[in-house]
């Protein structure tokens, strides 16, 4: 596929959520919605937390109406417990399912934490492999904890999950801070895919936005801290230099540099 006219993903300002035109779309994208996640800290650790599935839902249905979106796409891990939902992990992903597919279509990209979630929700579902795919014409979107369909190389852009980018942000004093954060980047497509053997057919290298997770309290990957691993096989060398950016859309500058 050669590349043709630039593709825009821009974030929406405040949000961990972005929208593209996809061509015959326009699509709502987000990463890592983690529905669930209080079941999860329950059963595997024995935190207690109050639900924040309404708030979840709800937040995911004013932005497909603000952002007058023709589909939702997720990048990953919807659910947060790996294995076939149950209990009240999947009467949360029932009603949310549910209340976004009552307004557009939805898409999941399979991700480490989808296992059984594609063929729970099989008819309600539009679902990309964990391989990733391409939608439209130049907007390829994967969730980033396995080795990428090297056809995602002839993309424009490259939009992923997993990784949870947050930094650590410090004060003149000694306080500090974490934030979610975008990271965006041209990316190196000889370690972006395993063999390293594709570099795409097009003159000029993707870029690569690394979605901040929906999931407020997902935890994530401190970028700008030594010593913490990245989570997909491919980073941080797939994207050697590129700019973190707040969801206000303060710009950081390198991520490594924070």
């Amino acid at each position: 596929m050669a590349r043709g006219e630039p593709v825009t993903v821009e974030p929406v300002v405040g949000e961990p959520a972005a929208v593209a035109d996809l061509g015959a779309e326009h699509a709502l994208l987000v990463a890592d919605v983690h529905a669930g996640i209080e079941v999860g800290l329950r059963y595997e650790r024995g935190v207690e937390l109050d639900s924040r599935a309404d708030a979840r839902r709800e937040r995911l249905c004013r932005l497909i109406a603000e952002t007058d979106a023709d589909r939702l796409v997720v990048l990953g891990d919807l659910a947060h417990r790996i294995g076939a939902p149950d209990g009240d992990e999947r009467e949360e992903l029932e009603t949310l399912i549910r209340a976004v597919t009552d307004r557009v279509p939805m898409t999941l990209v399979e991700g480490n934490h989808d296992a059984g979630v594609a063929e729970t929700f099989a008819d309600d579902l539009d679902v990309i492999g964990a391989g990733g795919g391409v939608l439209g014409d130049s907007v390829a979107v994967c969730h980033g904890h396995t080795w990428p369909d090297p056809a995602l190389l002839d993309a424009d852009v490259v939009c992923m999950g997993h990784e949870h980018p947050q930094v650590r942000l410090e004060d003149a004093v000694g306080g500090s801070r974490v934030e979610r954060a975008w990271l965006r980047g041209v990316l190196d497509p000889a370690a972006f895919v395993e063999d390293g053997g594709n570099e795409g057919d097009g003159p000029d290298p993707s870029e690569l936005v690394v979605f901040p997770a929906f999931n407020e309290r997902s935890g994530g990957t401190w970028v700008n801290v030594e010593g913490q691993s990245f989570l997909a096989p491919f980073l941080p060398a797939a994207l050697p230099s590129g700019d973190a950016y707040l969801l206000d859309g303060t710009r950081l500058g390198d991520y490594r540099r924070v």
